[in-house]
Protein backbone atom coordinates (compact mmCIF):
# COMPACT_ATOMS: atom_id res chain seq x y z
CA UNK A 1 0.00 0.00 0.00
CA UNK A 2 1.34 3.09 -0.75
CA UNK A 3 2.02 5.65 1.81
CA UNK A 4 0.08 9.05 1.35
CA UNK A 5 2.54 12.12 0.14
CA UNK A 6 2.97 14.73 2.82
CA UNK A 7 3.49 17.45 0.30
CA UNK A 8 0.75 19.26 -1.17
CA UNK A 9 1.16 20.53 -4.89
CA UNK A 10 0.43 23.96 -4.08
CA UNK A 11 -0.01 26.49 -0.82
CA UNK A 12 -3.52 27.56 -2.42
CA UNK A 13 -4.15 22.99 -1.48
CA UNK A 14 -2.24 22.71 1.26
CA UNK A 15 -4.06 21.71 4.41
CA UNK A 16 -4.11 25.02 7.06
CA UNK A 17 -5.49 22.75 9.97
CA UNK A 18 -5.91 19.35 11.30
CA UNK A 19 -2.53 18.12 9.02
CA UNK A 20 -3.63 14.58 10.00
CA UNK A 21 -6.35 14.41 7.65
CA UNK A 22 -4.61 15.37 4.66
CA UNK A 23 -3.92 13.24 1.87
CA UNK A 24 -2.03 14.56 -1.32
CA UNK A 25 -0.80 11.32 -3.22
CA UNK A 26 -3.14 9.76 -6.89
CA UNK A 27 -4.12 7.10 -4.65
CA UNK A 28 -6.73 8.74 -2.18
CA UNK A 29 -7.88 11.37 -4.59
CA UNK A 30 -8.71 9.24 -7.08
CA UNK A 31 -10.69 6.58 -4.73
CA UNK A 32 -12.39 9.68 -3.69
CA UNK A 33 -13.25 11.34 -6.70
CA UNK A 34 -14.54 7.56 -8.35
CA UNK A 35 -16.45 6.53 -5.18
CA UNK A 36 -19.29 9.58 -5.78
CA UNK A 37 -19.97 11.58 -8.70
CA UNK A 38 -22.09 14.38 -7.21
CA UNK A 39 -19.73 17.08 -7.25
CA UNK A 40 -20.34 20.97 -6.08
CA UNK A 41 -18.80 23.48 -8.73
CA UNK A 42 -17.49 27.13 -7.22
CA UNK A 43 -17.19 30.10 -9.47
CA UNK A 44 -17.80 33.76 -9.41
CA UNK A 45 -20.36 35.31 -11.23
CA UNK A 46 -21.33 38.79 -11.12
CA UNK A 47 -18.72 38.89 -8.26
CA UNK A 48 -20.30 36.91 -5.60
CA UNK A 49 -19.65 33.45 -5.42
CA UNK A 50 -21.83 30.74 -6.91
CA UNK A 51 -21.79 27.01 -6.21
CA UNK A 52 -23.04 24.42 -8.33
CA UNK A 53 -24.11 21.16 -7.79
CA UNK A 54 -22.83 19.00 -10.91
CA UNK A 55 -21.76 15.35 -12.31
CA UNK A 56 -18.46 14.71 -12.70
CA UNK A 57 -16.63 11.80 -14.08
CA UNK A 58 -12.48 11.12 -13.94
CA UNK A 59 -10.25 9.58 -16.66
CA UNK A 60 -6.61 9.74 -15.51
CA UNK A 61 -5.36 12.33 -13.55
CA UNK A 62 -8.62 15.21 -14.87
CA UNK A 63 -11.93 15.21 -14.16
CA UNK A 64 -14.96 16.41 -16.35
CA UNK A 65 -18.22 17.66 -16.23
CA UNK A 66 -21.16 18.91 -18.91
CA UNK A 67 -23.36 21.05 -18.78
CA UNK A 68 -25.35 22.80 -21.40
CA UNK A 69 -23.65 25.36 -23.87
CA UNK A 70 -25.84 28.37 -23.46
CA UNK A 71 -25.91 27.20 -19.57
CA UNK A 72 -24.35 29.76 -16.94
CA UNK A 73 -22.12 28.01 -14.67
CA UNK A 74 -20.24 26.74 -17.80
CA UNK A 75 -20.07 30.01 -19.27
CA UNK A 76 -18.59 31.21 -15.76
CA UNK A 77 -15.75 27.96 -15.53
CA UNK A 78 -14.49 27.71 -18.67
CA UNK A 79 -10.65 29.15 -18.53
CA UNK A 80 -11.53 30.76 -15.08
CA UNK A 81 -10.05 29.95 -11.63
CA UNK A 82 -12.60 27.71 -10.27
CA UNK A 83 -12.74 25.07 -7.42
CA UNK A 84 -14.60 21.70 -7.76
CA UNK A 85 -14.97 19.90 -4.46
CA UNK A 86 -16.27 16.19 -4.23
CA UNK A 87 -17.76 15.01 -0.30
CA UNK A 88 -19.08 11.36 1.17
CA UNK A 89 -20.54 11.25 4.41
CA UNK A 90 -19.46 8.19 6.15
CA UNK A 91 -20.54 8.85 9.77
CA UNK A 92 -22.05 10.54 12.50
CA UNK A 93 -19.98 10.86 15.65
CA UNK A 94 -22.37 11.54 18.84
CA UNK A 95 -19.97 12.60 21.71
CA UNK A 96 -20.52 13.38 25.29
CA UNK A 97 -20.57 17.16 24.58
CA UNK A 98 -21.79 19.23 21.91
CA UNK A 99 -18.30 20.31 21.02
CA UNK A 100 -17.35 16.92 20.42
CA UNK A 101 -20.08 15.62 17.83
CA UNK A 102 -19.05 15.66 14.80
CA UNK A 103 -18.99 13.28 11.16
CA UNK A 104 -16.42 10.86 9.55
CA UNK A 105 -16.06 12.25 5.61
CA UNK A 106 -13.63 12.15 2.96
CA UNK A 107 -13.52 14.71 0.10
CA UNK A 108 -11.11 16.20 -2.52
CA UNK A 109 -10.74 19.90 -3.54
CA UNK A 110 -9.17 20.55 -6.96
CA UNK A 111 -8.38 23.93 -7.74
CA UNK A 112 -7.94 24.24 -11.44
CA UNK A 113 -8.89 26.69 -14.60
CA UNK A 114 -10.91 24.19 -16.58
CA UNK A 115 -10.36 23.78 -20.75
CA UNK A 116 -12.76 23.67 -22.86
CA UNK A 117 -12.71 19.79 -24.28
CA UNK A 118 -12.69 20.41 -28.16
CA UNK A 119 -15.55 19.47 -30.68
CA UNK A 120 -13.49 16.37 -32.21
CA UNK A 121 -13.07 15.10 -28.42
CA UNK A 122 -16.79 15.86 -26.94
CA UNK A 123 -18.34 12.42 -27.78
CA UNK A 124 -15.27 10.49 -26.33
CA UNK A 125 -15.56 12.34 -23.40
CA UNK A 126 -19.37 12.11 -22.79
CA UNK A 127 -19.30 8.43 -23.63
CA UNK A 128 -16.60 8.04 -21.24
CA UNK A 129 -18.81 9.56 -18.81
CA UNK A 130 -21.68 6.73 -19.21
CA UNK A 131 -18.78 4.02 -19.36
CA UNK A 132 -17.46 5.32 -15.89
CA UNK A 133 -20.90 5.00 -14.23
CA UNK A 134 -22.80 2.04 -16.35
CA UNK A 135 -19.80 -0.07 -18.16
CA UNK A 136 -20.97 -1.34 -21.39
CA UNK A 137 -24.27 0.82 -21.86
CA UNK A 138 -22.77 2.76 -24.67
CA UNK A 139 -22.86 0.13 -26.91
CA UNK A 140 -26.68 -0.39 -26.17
CA UNK A 141 -27.83 3.54 -27.08
CA UNK A 142 -28.65 5.17 -29.45
CA UNK A 143 -25.55 6.92 -31.47
CA UNK A 144 -25.32 10.81 -30.04
CA UNK A 145 -26.77 13.60 -33.06
CA UNK A 146 -24.57 16.14 -34.09
CA UNK A 147 -27.72 18.60 -32.57
CA UNK A 148 -27.25 17.15 -28.76
CA UNK A 149 -22.96 17.58 -29.27
CA UNK A 150 -23.20 21.18 -29.86
CA UNK A 151 -25.47 21.57 -27.01
CA UNK A 152 -23.23 20.19 -24.62
CA UNK A 153 -19.95 21.55 -22.74
CA UNK A 154 -17.56 19.68 -21.32
CA UNK A 155 -14.96 21.39 -18.96
CA UNK A 156 -11.48 19.14 -18.16
CA UNK A 157 -9.90 20.02 -14.72
CA UNK A 158 -6.62 19.24 -14.07
CA UNK A 159 -5.51 16.98 -10.96
CA UNK A 160 -2.69 18.65 -10.96
CA UNK A 161 -3.55 21.04 -7.75
CA UNK A 162 -5.83 19.06 -5.48
CA UNK A 163 -6.16 17.87 -2.13
CA UNK A 164 -7.72 14.92 0.20
CA UNK A 165 -9.11 15.54 3.59
CA UNK A 166 -10.22 12.50 5.69
CA UNK A 167 -11.91 12.50 9.09
CA UNK A 168 -12.31 8.84 10.50
CA UNK A 169 -11.75 7.26 13.99
CA UNK A 170 -14.16 7.12 16.97
CA UNK A 171 -14.88 9.38 19.94
CA UNK A 172 -12.40 11.64 21.25
CA UNK A 173 -14.06 13.50 24.35
CA UNK A 174 -12.70 15.25 27.11
CA UNK A 175 -10.87 12.60 29.52
CA UNK A 176 -13.48 13.54 32.59
CA UNK A 177 -16.26 13.49 30.27
CA UNK A 178 -16.37 9.66 30.05
CA UNK A 179 -17.67 8.89 33.41
CA UNK A 180 -20.88 10.80 33.02
CA UNK A 181 -23.86 8.85 32.21
CA UNK A 182 -24.03 9.66 28.31
CA UNK A 183 -24.64 7.36 25.53
CA UNK A 184 -21.65 7.93 22.60
CA UNK A 185 -21.30 5.83 19.58
CA UNK A 186 -20.34 6.17 15.61
CA UNK A 187 -23.42 5.38 13.22
CA UNK A 188 -21.79 4.42 10.10
CA UNK A 189 -24.07 5.84 7.14
CA UNK A 190 -24.09 4.76 3.48
CA UNK A 191 -25.25 5.87 0.22
CA UNK A 192 -26.83 2.90 -1.10
CA UNK A 193 -29.62 2.09 -3.80
CA UNK A 194 -33.30 1.38 -3.21
CA UNK A 195 -36.15 -0.20 -5.24
CA UNK A 196 -35.63 0.40 -9.22
CA UNK A 197 -38.63 2.32 -11.16
CA UNK A 198 -38.81 1.13 -14.71
CA UNK A 199 -40.18 3.64 -17.34
CA UNK A 200 -43.82 3.30 -17.83
CA UNK A 201 -42.90 3.66 -21.60
CA UNK A 202 -40.61 0.82 -21.62
CA UNK A 203 -40.54 -1.26 -25.21
CA UNK A 204 -41.89 -4.84 -24.22
CA UNK A 205 -38.48 -6.43 -26.01
CA UNK A 206 -36.13 -4.26 -23.81
CA UNK A 207 -35.48 -6.49 -20.68
CA UNK A 208 -33.94 -4.38 -17.76
CA UNK A 209 -29.85 -5.40 -18.26
CA UNK A 210 -28.60 -7.61 -15.56
CA UNK A 211 -26.17 -5.06 -14.30
CA UNK A 212 -28.08 -1.60 -13.72
CA UNK A 213 -26.84 -0.08 -10.37
CA UNK A 214 -23.53 2.64 -11.03
CA UNK A 215 -20.35 0.83 -10.64
CA UNK A 216 -19.18 2.79 -7.60
CA UNK A 217 -22.56 1.63 -5.84
CA UNK A 218 -21.78 -2.10 -6.77
CA UNK A 219 -18.02 -1.65 -5.04
CA UNK A 220 -19.57 -0.55 -2.28
CA UNK A 221 -22.17 -3.49 -2.10
CA UNK A 222 -18.60 -5.93 -2.75
CA UNK A 223 -16.96 -3.77 -0.08
CA UNK A 224 -14.04 -3.51 -2.51
CA UNK A 225 -14.32 0.10 -1.10
CA UNK A 226 -11.88 1.86 0.07
CA UNK A 227 -8.54 0.06 -1.36
CA UNK A 228 -6.96 3.24 1.26
CA UNK A 229 -6.53 2.95 4.91
CA UNK A 230 -8.27 4.76 6.57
Amino acid sequence: MAKAKKTAPSDRARLRRAHHKAHYDSITIHDILDAQPLAHLGVIMDGWPAVFPTMHWREGDHVYIHGSRAGRKMKAAAGQPCCLTVSILDAFKLARSAFHHSVNFRSVMIYARPELVPEEQKEARLNAMIETYFPGRTQLLRPMSEAERKMTTVLSFSLAEASAKIGAGGIADEEEDYALPIWAGVIPVAEVALDIEADERNHPDAPMPDEVLPAYLRARMDRTWPRHEK
